[in-house]
C-alpha cells in the first residue's frame, strides 16, 4: 500500500505499508522466515491506511483533502476517524455500503437506482491521457456529522458515454465547499496510478526480487525517495508563470469606462 501526495507542482509517494493477507498471517513459519517482526500486528488495508495518514498528519504534511478507493470508503470507522480529525475527504464507496439520508439508512445501490435522469452537472475531474476527463455529477446531502466543522454528501459520477455507469463517493467537507472543488478532489484519486507508473519507469519501484520484510521496505523507501527527489527537481525548474497583463485603452469607450468603474479589465 502507498500514500501519494498530489499538488499542482507535482506528485510523489510519501509512505508505504506492506499488507499481508490471511494466508500469511495464519502461517507463522512463513511469517518468521520472511523476517516479519514478531510484534507486527495483523492489519486490514483501512487500518494500514489510517497508520499512513496518522504519520502524514503528525509530520504536518499540508494536505487539504484525503481521497481513496472504495476499499477505504467502505470502512465506516476510517471515515469517522477522519471526521474526528476534521480532515476533509472524498472516499469512494461501493454499492453495498450504507449511508444515512436524514433518519433513514439506505444502501448505496438503492440510492443510485432512484436518481432521476435529469438534473446532472457536467464537470471535468482533471486531465487524462486524452485531455480533460468529462463526466456528469450530482451530490446529495447526507445526515449531519457529529462535529459541526463540516457536512456530508454523497457525490455521484455518471459516465457521459454510458449513463447507466454510476459510481459514488462519501464526502466530508466544509459547509461552503463547491461541487467543482469536490469533483477535482475525486479526480485526483487516480494520481496514485500515475505515481506508480512514473516510479516504476524512472526509479525502478517494481524492480526487486526481495524475500524479506526488511528488504521490501528498504527497496520501496529508496525508490520513493528517488522519485520524490525527481519531483522536487522538476518543480524547481518549472517556468515561472507570466504575470497577467492588464491594460485599458488610451481612449476608453463608454463600455470600457463602465467596466473600469466596476473593477473589470478589458483584454
Amino acid at each position: 500500500m502507498f500514500l501519494a501526495y498530489a499538488s499542482n507542482q507535482g506528485h510523489a509517494l510519501l509512505d508505504c505499508a506492506l499488507y499481508l493477507p490471511k494466508d500469511w498471517t495464519n502461517d507463522r513459519e512463513r511469517w518468521k522466515s520472511a523476517g516479519v517482526p514478531e510484534k507486527q500486528p495483523c492489519a486490514t488495508k483501512p487500518q494500514l491506511a489510517r497508520q499512513l495518514l496518522e504519520r502524514a498528519f503528525n509530520a504536518k504534511v499540508p494536505a487539504a483533502w484525503v481521497t481513496g478507493e472504495s476499499v477505504y470508503g467502505d470502512d465506516r470507522r476510517l471515515r469517522l476517524w477522519l471526521e474526528a480529525q476534521e480532515r476533509a475527504d472524498v472516499l469512494a464507496v461501493s454499492g453495498k455500503e450504507y449511508v444515512w439520508q436524514g433518519w433513514q439508512q439506505r444502501q448505496g445501490k438503492t440510492v443510485l437506482a432512484a436518481l432521476p435522469a435529469d438534473g446532472w452537472t457536467r464537470r471535468s475531474a482533471g486531465v487524462g491521457t486524452k485531455g480533460l476527463r468529462w463526466d456528469e455529477w450530482r451530490w446529495l446531502p447526507l445526515a449531519h456529522p457529529l462535529l459541526p466543522a463540516g457536512r456530508r454528501w454523497l457525490l455521484v459520477r455518471r459516465s457521459v458515454s454510458d449513463p447507466t455507469a454510476l459510481t459514488a463517493s462519501v464526502v466530508f467537507a466544509p459547509h461552503a465547499s463547491s461541487l467543482e472543488a469536490v469533483v477535482r478532489v475525486a479526480g485526483s484519486r487516480w494520481t496514485v496510478e500515475s505515481c506508480f507508473e512514473a516510479a516504476k519507469g524512472e526509479v525502478g519501484l517494481d524492480q526487486y526480487a526481495v524475500r524479506s520484510w526488511m528488504g521490501w521496505y528498504r527497496h520501496s523507501t529508496l525508490a520513493m525517495w528517488a522519485y520524490a527527489l525527481l519531483t522536487v527537481l522538476r518543480a524547481a525548474h518549472l517556468p515561472p508563470e507570466e504575470p497577467k497583463k492588464t491594460w485599458l485603452p488610451s481612449k476608453p469607450s463608454s463600455l470600457a469606462a463602465f467596466k473600469a468603474t466596476r473593477g473589470l479589465v478589458c483584454r
